[in-house]
């Protein structure tokens, strides 16, 4: 058979054996000593380099270095590694990463930086500035200029071709009284508010002066009687005549004259500045907050004052807290706002009544002190007014001589001859 001539296989030799049958190369020794030619064919030898050590290697240089191939068989390396190689590699590299990271964190880790100490901030109260003031005339809340603006007067007519008049629902304090032949008329003094009307303005009475005297007002009017000319030079009131100063005043065309005669604020202000006018120097009066009684006890005032055409009647508001006016019968209107006239407080003075020197014109005592009724919250209290002089300002005093304070709003104020011509009820 063909496998009986097949040749006796062969010991396969290991990689060791293999290499040391081969022969072995001499590797020429570089460190022998130099001969020259003559050396050389004298015959003279270097002695003989010692080439191999025991254990395989050359010795060259005067040192043992194994062979690469030694190196290799020994580590039994493998180009290209193998997969073995490359996760053993891997795991190797981790660990040495992982070693020298956590050195790096025991010795190169930043020294914590101290906090900075907390500061304690004591912050500023703040302080509020208030938007607005108590007015000097109203006692209402206004800015802190209106109080610097000066105190205009204005005498309105009351007589029945006189109504309705503008302008006496926006005045801050009205005076009433008679002027003539049991004919009322209003002295209305502004500074809180401007109205663009303000009518039928008539003639002066000494005593309309007088009240205006103590705000230290301007005063605005038509003429006057003999006597309240003679005091507006000698008072040094702060005069706006119509009859001097016509550019200021106007006449309407739905009325006849003397009872078509009006004016406005802005108009008068400005008159004011070109006379040199400047704020008006006063004490204001005393003001309170609104304090309601829950059982009104004067709900209903009347004040007999000259006859039924100017006799004045109130019927308090429980709901505003104001008195609503009626005078001759009916509600007392303002042409401009068409709204009754409804004023905060109302107070009757009882002021010694007589007539000027001419028999005609009519004159009350403003100076000294009487009977002051003064209604409020719904109720009232008696007191007394009293006033110095012309510079004065008219004051109140309760039954026990405190000072009398009044609500904040409209103060309307009517002359009556005697305390019987006050009346009220619930």
């Amino acid at each position: 058979m063909i496998s009986d001539f097949r040749p006796a296989p062969r010991r396969a030799k290991s990689l060791q054996a293999a290499v040391d049958s081969l022969p072995q190369r001499q590797t020429p020794n570089t460190n022998a000593p130099f001969q020259t030619p003559d050396e050389v064919a004298a015959g003279a030898t270097a002695p003989p380099p010692e080439t191999l050590a025991t254990d395989g290697t050359e010795i060259i240089a005067g040192g043992k270095f194994k062979l690469i191939t030694e190196r290799l068989k020994q580590l039994k390396l493998h180009w290209p590694p193998g997969r073995k190689e490359v996760i053993v590699g891997c795991v190797v590299a981790i660990v040495i990463a992982s070693g020298f990271g956590a050195w790096l964190l025991t010795h190169w880790a930043p020294k914590p930086v101290a906090a900075a100490p907390k500061i304690s901030v004591v912050k500023k109260p703040v302080v509020v500035v208030p938007t607005t003031v108590p007015s000097l005339l109203s006692g209402l809340p206004v800015e802190p200029s209106v109080n610097s603006r000066p105190i205009t007067g204005v005498m309105i007519e009351n007589s029945p071709d006189a109504r309705p008049q503008s302008g006496l629902a926006q005045a801050s304090v009205v005076f009433e009284a008679i002027a003539e032949g049991g004919i009322t008329r209003f002295l209305a003094l502004f500074q809180d508010t401007q109205p663009d009307n303000v009518g039928p303005v008539r003639s002066s009475r000494p005593y309309y002066l007088q009240w205006a005297l103590g705000f230290d007002a301007t005063y605005g009017h038509v003429g006057g009687s003999p006597e309240a000319l003679a005091d507006i030079k000698s008072w040094g009131i702060k005069d706006m005549d119509q009859f001097f100063n016509g550019g200021s005043y106007h006449r309407i065309s739905t009325r006849y004259a003397p009872h078509n005669v009006y004016t406005s604020l802005a108009t008068l202000s400005q008159l004011e500045a070109s006379k040199g006018y400047g704020a008006s120097t006063f004490k204001g009066w005393l003001r309170k907050a609104d304090t309601p009684l829950t059982t009104p006890t004067a709900k209903s005032i009347d004040l007999a004052i000259s006859g039924p055409t100017y006799n004045v009647h109130y019927d308090y508001d429980v709901v505003s807290h104001t008195y609503k006016r009626s005078e001759g019968g009916a509600a007392h209107i303002d042409a401009d706002t068409n709204a009754q006239i409804s004023p905060k407080v109302v107070i009757a003075l009882v002021l010694p009544y007589s007539l000027e020197s001419d028999g005609y014109h009519s004159d009350y005592n403003t100076l000294g002190s009487g009977q002051a009724t003064v209604f409020q919250d719904g109720g009232v209290t008696v007191g007394t007014w009293s006033k110095a002089d012309n510079a004065s300002p008219l004051t109140f005093l309760d039954s026990t001589g405190k000072p009398l304070a009044l609500n904040a709003g409209q103060t309307w104020l009517s002359a009556v001859r005697a305390a019987a011509n006050i009346t009220s009820s619930p």
